[in-house]
C-alpha cells in the first residue's frame, strides 16, 4: 500500500497532511487516518484505478464577534490523502469506521493474496 502524499490545506494549497498508520496483516490492510474535530459525513473516499483516496473537505466559518483572540491555534483544515493500492486487494469488500477522532480502514486481500503459512514439503 504506497502512500501518495497528496493533500490540500483550507487555502487550496498543498500543505495540511493528517498523519496515517499503515499495517498490512495476513488477512488484509489496516490504514488509520487521525482527523478529530469531524463527524462521519465529513468524509469523501473513493477508489478509481487502484488509487484509494479519502478527502475530507471543510468550510470555513466566518466568526464575527467583539471579542478579542488572546491565542487561537488550531483548525480544521481540508485535506486529501491518496493510496495507490496493489492489485491484490479485494476492492469491493473495504470497509471505513470513524469513531474517537480515528477513520478506519479495513482493506481486505483478494483469496489468492493471503498469506497461507509456511508449507511442508516431503522428500519422496
Amino acid at each position: 500500500l504506497q502512500d501518495e502524499n497528496s493533500s490540500y490545506n483550507r487555502n487550496g494549497n498543498f500543505g495540511y497532511m493528517p498523519p496515517v498508520n499503515v499495517k498490512e496483516g495476513k488477512e488484509n490492510f489496516q490504514v488509520e487516518l487521525l482527523a478529530p474535530g469531524r463527524n462521519k459525513n465529513d468524509f469523501n473516499i473513493k477508489l478509481e484505478n487502484n488509487l484509494l483516496t479519502v478527502s475530507s473537505k471543510v468550510e470555513n466559518k466566518v466568526e464575527e464577534s467583539n471579542e478579542k483572540w488572546t491565542r487561537k491555534e488550531f483548525s480544521f483544515a481540508s485535506f486529501s490523502r491518496t493510496f495507490n493500492l496493489p492489485d491484490s486487494v479485494d476492492a469491493s469488500k473495504i470497509n471505513a469506521e470513524y469513531a474517537d477522532g480515528v477513520l478506519k480502514l479495513s482493506i481486505p486481500k483478494k483469496e489468492e493474496a493471503k498469506d497461507k503459512g509456511a508449507v511442508e514439503i516431503k522428500v519422496s
